[in-house]
Protein backbone atom coordinates (compact mmCIF):
# COMPACT_ATOMS: atom_id res chain seq x y z
CA UNK A 1 0.00 0.00 0.00
CA UNK A 2 1.16 3.39 -1.35
CA UNK A 3 2.02 5.85 1.90
CA UNK A 4 -0.90 8.50 2.49
CA UNK A 5 0.81 12.27 1.86
CA UNK A 6 0.11 14.97 3.27
CA UNK A 7 -0.75 18.21 2.01
CA UNK A 8 2.39 19.61 2.86
CA UNK A 9 4.54 16.43 1.42
CA UNK A 10 2.35 16.66 -1.34
CA UNK A 11 3.04 20.30 -2.38
CA UNK A 12 7.04 19.55 -1.79
CA UNK A 13 6.75 16.69 -4.05
CA UNK A 14 5.49 18.46 -7.17
CA UNK A 15 7.30 21.38 -6.44
CA UNK A 16 10.76 19.48 -6.86
CA UNK A 17 9.63 17.38 -9.61
CA UNK A 18 9.13 20.78 -10.83
CA UNK A 19 12.32 22.39 -10.32
CA UNK A 20 10.69 24.88 -8.26
CA UNK A 21 12.23 26.75 -5.43
CA UNK A 22 9.85 27.37 -2.70
CA UNK A 23 10.53 31.19 -3.56
CA UNK A 24 9.53 30.39 -7.28
CA UNK A 25 6.56 28.82 -6.96
CA UNK A 26 5.42 31.24 -3.87
CA UNK A 27 5.54 34.43 -6.49
CA UNK A 28 2.77 32.32 -8.59
CA UNK A 29 0.20 31.82 -6.18
CA UNK A 30 -1.85 34.98 -5.32
CA UNK A 31 -4.03 35.41 -2.75
CA UNK A 32 -7.13 36.91 -3.57
CA UNK A 33 -6.35 40.17 -3.71
CA UNK A 34 -4.10 39.56 -5.82
CA UNK A 35 -0.25 39.49 -4.10
CA UNK A 36 1.81 36.58 -3.98
CA UNK A 37 2.62 34.21 -0.84
CA UNK A 38 4.98 35.28 1.11
CA UNK A 39 8.37 32.14 0.71
CA UNK A 40 7.73 31.83 4.37
CA UNK A 41 4.07 31.25 3.92
CA UNK A 42 4.65 28.30 1.70
CA UNK A 43 7.08 26.53 3.58
CA UNK A 44 4.84 26.49 6.76
CA UNK A 45 2.49 24.85 4.43
CA UNK A 46 4.87 22.03 3.40
CA UNK A 47 6.06 21.92 6.56
CA UNK A 48 2.29 21.40 7.96
CA UNK A 49 2.56 24.60 10.23
CA UNK A 50 -0.39 26.10 8.26
CA UNK A 51 -3.26 24.61 6.67
CA UNK A 52 -4.55 25.75 2.83
CA UNK A 53 -6.42 28.32 3.04
CA UNK A 54 -9.14 27.50 1.08
CA UNK A 55 -10.25 26.85 -2.13
CA UNK A 56 -8.77 29.27 -3.74
CA UNK A 57 -5.17 28.31 -2.50
CA UNK A 58 -5.82 25.09 -3.58
CA UNK A 59 -6.72 25.74 -7.39
CA UNK A 60 -3.49 28.37 -7.40
CA UNK A 61 -1.44 25.60 -6.26
CA UNK A 62 -2.69 23.06 -8.68
CA UNK A 63 -2.42 25.43 -11.57
CA UNK A 64 1.25 26.11 -10.65
CA UNK A 65 2.28 22.88 -10.12
CA UNK A 66 0.36 21.19 -13.23
CA UNK A 67 -1.69 18.95 -10.61
CA UNK A 68 -6.10 18.34 -10.25
CA UNK A 69 -7.09 21.12 -7.88
CA UNK A 70 -9.40 17.53 -6.39
CA UNK A 71 -6.26 15.59 -5.45
CA UNK A 72 -5.01 18.42 -3.19
CA UNK A 73 -8.58 19.33 -1.77
CA UNK A 74 -8.00 15.37 -0.99
CA UNK A 75 -4.44 15.33 0.55
CA UNK A 76 -5.47 18.24 2.23
CA UNK A 77 -8.41 16.33 3.86
CA UNK A 78 -11.40 18.23 1.88
CA UNK A 79 -14.04 17.71 -0.15
CA UNK A 80 -13.08 18.57 -3.69
CA UNK A 81 -15.13 21.59 -4.67
CA UNK A 82 -17.04 20.07 -7.69
CA UNK A 83 -17.99 17.35 -5.40
CA UNK A 84 -19.19 19.23 -2.40
CA UNK A 85 -21.34 21.68 -5.17
CA UNK A 86 -23.45 18.40 -5.94
CA UNK A 87 -26.41 17.81 -4.37
CA UNK A 88 -26.93 14.71 -2.99
CA UNK A 89 -29.15 12.68 -0.65
CA UNK A 90 -27.71 11.17 2.08
CA UNK A 91 -27.92 7.64 0.66
CA UNK A 92 -26.39 8.29 -2.68
CA UNK A 93 -23.48 9.62 -0.92
CA UNK A 94 -22.54 7.04 1.29
CA UNK A 95 -22.91 4.37 -1.67
CA UNK A 96 -20.51 7.44 -3.79
CA UNK A 97 -18.11 7.03 -0.60
CA UNK A 98 -18.26 3.63 -0.39
CA UNK A 99 -17.83 3.22 -4.44
CA UNK A 100 -15.03 5.51 -3.84
CA UNK A 101 -13.19 3.57 -1.08
CA UNK A 102 -13.51 0.33 -3.04
CA UNK A 103 -11.78 2.10 -6.25
CA UNK A 104 -8.74 3.12 -4.10
CA UNK A 105 -8.45 0.29 -2.47
CA UNK A 106 -8.60 -2.59 -5.32
CA UNK A 107 -6.11 -0.33 -7.57
CA UNK A 108 -2.30 -0.99 -7.10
Amino acid sequence: MKRTLSFGQAITELRRERGLNQRQLASEIKKEDGTSISQQYLNDIENGRRSPAGDHLIEQLAQALGTDPAFLAYVAGQMPLEIRDLAAEPERLRLAIQAFKEALESNP
